[in-house]
Parts: structure tokens; sequence; C-alpha cells
């Protein structure tokens, strides 16, 4: 073999890996376990680096799994949309037997180094790539329910750090989970706006009325301000050893409230262009929520 084609054949590994398991979605979820996990350890379960290293490679290989087995499903519908259509699968770069192959290999690694930080957390990772695999993967064609369904394995992860560093679940983790839950109705909502069209030549129902209209809306901002009440909810003393300072609970507030501004225009407005913007926010919301409730505890 040419030298020169070695590197080359690397790289394009590389890519596929990156593209067929969604590296910069599953990130962005392993970002979100690390920071349950920060806000779960105390002096009873101290910080430890292992467990940490742990929860985001094994983090990562389940939801990496959860990517692949998805495009293993859906590859004759990506294939269909634009947004799609040249991932590694429906182009014919990975074949689906080592994506089937590569799914199971990450599923078995992720679990047992999961399972090495604690069993609970590996059981949660389990229900989620079941949820999102078996359940919300093959909705998303048949009902409006599925982002409902999908919620559920899309709230777990913030929850999951939160697992790992306490080893049970309770009401400080049923919080995050809750906080987690309502974000993704507006969040997907929006997404599945501004790319109706294209989600459509797929036959995928993503809207709650299956329409861009007023319904859709005024639901994206009801579900918004559901999430805004439960993320001040650490603010008063119901949720355990999950605690939110006052000064904090305000930002989060307002930062609430800087989503719902846009939850609103797009009621407003009805187009692709306020829909794109409430995503790009409820992406930056749920990343500075979390920053903030990490920062807060440390400045208590």
């Amino acid at each position: 073999m040419d030298t020169n084609t070695q590197p080359q054949i690397k790289k394009s590994l590389y890519k596929d890996f990156v593209e067929i398991t969604k590296a910069r979605l599953s990130i962005s979820v392993v970002v979100s376990t690390i920071a349950g996990y920060l806000l779960g350890f105390n002096e009873e379960q101290p910080f430890q680096w292992l467990v940490l290293v742990l929860l985001i490679v094994g983090g990562y290989c389940m939801v990496g799994a959860s990517n692949v087995f998805n495009q293993i499903i859906e590859i004759e519908l990506d294939a269909k949309m634009d947004r799609t259509k040249n991932r590694p699968l429906p182009s014919g770069r990975v074949s689906k037997q080592n994506a089937f192959i590569l799914g199971c290999v990450l599923t078995i690694l992720g679990l047992a180094i999961l399972y090495n930080v604690n069993p609970k957390t590996a059981m949660f990772g389990a229900i989620s790539i079941f949820m999102y695999v078996s359940l919300y993967t093959p909705l998303k064609t048949l009902t409006p329910l599925s982002v409902f369904v999908g919620a559920f394995p899309g709230a777990i992860p913030f929850m999951l750090g939160w697992v790992a560093a306490t080893g049970h679940f309770g009401i400080e983790a049923g919080t995050l989970f809750i906080i987690q839950f309502f974000w993704q109705f507006p969040h997907f909502w929006a997404i599945g706006w501004f790319l109706y069209d294209d989600y459509k030549k797929a036959g995928f129902f993503m809207l709650p009325t299956g329409k861009k209209d007023k319904k859709t809306a005024l639901q994206t901002i009801l579900y918004t301000i559901w999430m805004i009440l439960a993320s001040i909810i650490p603010a008063f003393g119901f949720t355990g050893n999950l605690i939110l300072s006052k000064t904090a609970a305000v930002i989060v507030f307002l930062l609430g409230l800087w989503m719902l501004f846009y939850a609103v225009q797009l009621h407003k407005q009805m187009d692709a262009k306020a829909a794109r913007k409430l995503m790009i926010v409820s992406v930056s919301y749920i990343s500075l929520l979390q920053i903030i409730y990490v920062i807060d505890k440390f400045l208590r």
C-alpha cells in the first residue's frame, strides 16, 4: 500500500467515526453529564478523577452507540433528506454490518465502563439507549409523541452525572432530569420547525400538531415556562442536597426569560428564521444554566 494513502485512510475512518457517532452531539451530552457529576459529589462521596474519566468515556460510548443504531434504522430515510444524505451510511462509505458491529462494541464497552462507576449509572445508561433506539427512533415516522418519548432518554445525561457521583437516584437527580426534560420540547420543536420541509421528505412527525401553526408555537411557549419554573425549584429548599442560591436563581430565571422571549417571537413571526434563533438560544440556555448551577455550588 502506498504510504501516502495510509494517512488518508486513517483520516477518512476518523471522519466517518465522528459523523456516525455524531461527535458534536455526543460531546454536548457528555458535558451535561459532567455538570451533573460536579453538582453531585460531596464530602461523603468525594470528587474522583477516575470516576469522571470513566463517566466521560462510558457516556460517549453509550451516546455514540445510540446514534449509530439510530442511523442504521433510518438509513433509507436519511438518504431522502438533504441534511443527512451524505452521512456515512446513506452515502455508502460505511456498511450496515460494520456500523452494527461498531454500535454493539460501543454499547458493551459503554455499559462495562459505566458499571465500574456504579451499577445504577450503567442501568440508566442502558435505559437511555433502549428508549432512544427502540422507542423514539421508530416513533418518529408514526406520531408527534415521539418527541415526548425521546425527551426521556434526552433528559437522562444531566441526572446521570449526579447518580455517578452519589450512587443513588433521589429528588436531586429527579430535579435535574425534570429541568432537561422540559427543555427538550422547545428545543426540538424549534428544530422540527425550521427543518420541517426536510423532515417531511422522510415522513418524520416532529411538531406536536404536525404543522407549523399557532398551536405548535403556543405549546413551545408553555413548555418553556414549565422549564423556567423547574429550573428555579432548587432555590426553595425542596430538592435535598441540590441547592441554588437566591442570586443564582435570579440569574437562571432571567436566562429563562431570554429563551421565553424567542419562543414568543416564534409565535409572532411563525417562520423558520425565528425557529432557528430559538434553537440556538435553547442550546446556549442549557449550557449556561449548567455552568451557573456548578459555579453557584462552589461559591456557596
